[in-house]
């Protein structure tokens, strides 16, 4: 019996992949890979040189922090991104963010767990928390994309994900439509702490693109205050030249 019930899910998988073959999350080219080979040497991944604190490029390896950190402090240790925020990368996302395209959500993943699992053990990451959207945000897309990315980078790496560590409780005006300084004083009070945390000391805040840094600041500053040393992930990071 057991041997038959093995027979049947596996032929259920063939069918679904003769009906639905995965494709890339950058140009939609169906292949067995979290990204095809194609995007995979078009896109522009996050190399060194970076800046120590949030991880951007920079120009020169001398250049310890980009244009950004060196005129700001962060409550954040440091970051990681994958990609930089731009062509199929930056469309990838919106469409991740905005088109209900959560699937893609398990091939960032697996292209975190190739990147950047090694440096996550070095950080000795305990927990993962996602960024909150605010429940009319939430309400209206139908999902928060950070808290689906959370949970399949959870599910890979065996992390566990806090979902109801922290919520958002101001409805702020989106991020993209603001300089630099109205996006920190736009998030000064966006989030609050529900719940006290266990006895984590590394926690990983996860996000889909870094642009400022404002939002994870912000939460950022909610979890130090609970004694925890704070880490991010991105998918995508802006320039830091």
């Amino acid at each position: 019996m057991n041997k038959i019930i093995e027979n049947v899910f596996a032929w259920h998988h063939l069918l679904k992949e003769l009906l639905y073959p995965h494709k890339c999350p950058f140009c939609g080219t169906v292949t067995m890979d979290s990204i095809c080979g194609v995007c995979r040497e078009n896109v522009i991944f996050v190399e060194e040189p970076r800046c120590k604190k949030c991880g951007k490029p920079v120009r020169a390896e001398e250049q310890e922090y980009c244009n950004d950190c060196e005129k700001r402090e962060h409550a954040f240790e440091t970051g990681i991104s994958i990609f930089l925020h731009q062509g199929t990368v930056a469309q990838s996302l919106y469409r991740f963010k905005y088109h209900n395209k959560r699937i893609y959500a398990k091939d960032y993943a697996r292209l975190f767990m190739e990147i950047c699992g090694k440096q996550i053990r070095r950080w000795e990451i305990e927990a993962l928390i996602a960024v909150p959207v605010h429940r009319k945000r939430k309400r209206k897309r139908g999902y928060n994309q950070a808290e689906i990315l959370a949970e399949a980078i959870s599910e890979m790496s065996g992390i566990p994900y806090i979902s109801d560590a922290a919520v958002r409780v101001n409805e702020t005006v989106p991020q993209k439509r603001l300089d630099p300084s109205k996006r920190r004083r736009n998030m000064e009070h966006a989030f609050r702490m529900q719940k006290v945390l266990p006895t984590y000391s590394h926690v990983l805040i996860i996000d889909d693109i870094y642009t400022t840094g404002a939002t994870i600041d912000s939460l950022a500053k909610k979890l130090k205050k609970q004694g925890v040393k704070v880490y991010f992930f991105t998918i995508s990071i802006g320039q830091g030249f």
